[in-house]
């Protein structure tokens, strides 16, 4: 069992930069796939990024690609995603989950990840 605890939100104008980070306890997840989602005020859920086993297995959606990087750290149990360019769009509760590895792909659908955190919230002012 994982249990992952987001943090690292907050309120940054538009244009600024935050990283936000996602601590795993429990088992490591070093051949975890790990991924960010997010969801807005009445929007449905939505995939952010994904990292696989190795930095260079990653997936973003398209409305954050040359903006965010996801990145993990095995050592520590953590994962991050660096957001810069932030727009206020990208205003939302931002969710960290994990998948242990059953998996061969880097999944992409909420459905298809066995842990998740409970959030951190990302606002971007105009």
């Amino acid at each position: 069992q994982v249990q992952l605890v987001e943090s690292g939100g907050g309120l940054v104008q538009a244009g600024g930069s935050l990283r936000i980070s996602c601590a795993a306890s429990g088992r490591t997840f070093s051949n975890y796939h790990l991924g960010w989602f997010r969801q807005a005020p009445g929007q449905k859920r939505e995939f952010v990024a994904a990292i696989g086993w190795t930095d260079s297995a990653t997936i973003y959606v398209d409305s954050v690609k040359g903006r965010f990087t996801i990145s993990r750290d095995n050592a520590k149990n953590t994962m991050y995603l660096q957001m810069n360019s932030l727009k206020p769009e990208d205003t939302a509760m931002y969710y960290c989950a994990a998948e242990r590895g059953a998996v061969t792909r880097t999944p992409t659908t909420w459905a298809e990840y066995d842990y998740w955190g409970q959030g951190t919230q990302v606002t971007v002012s105009s």
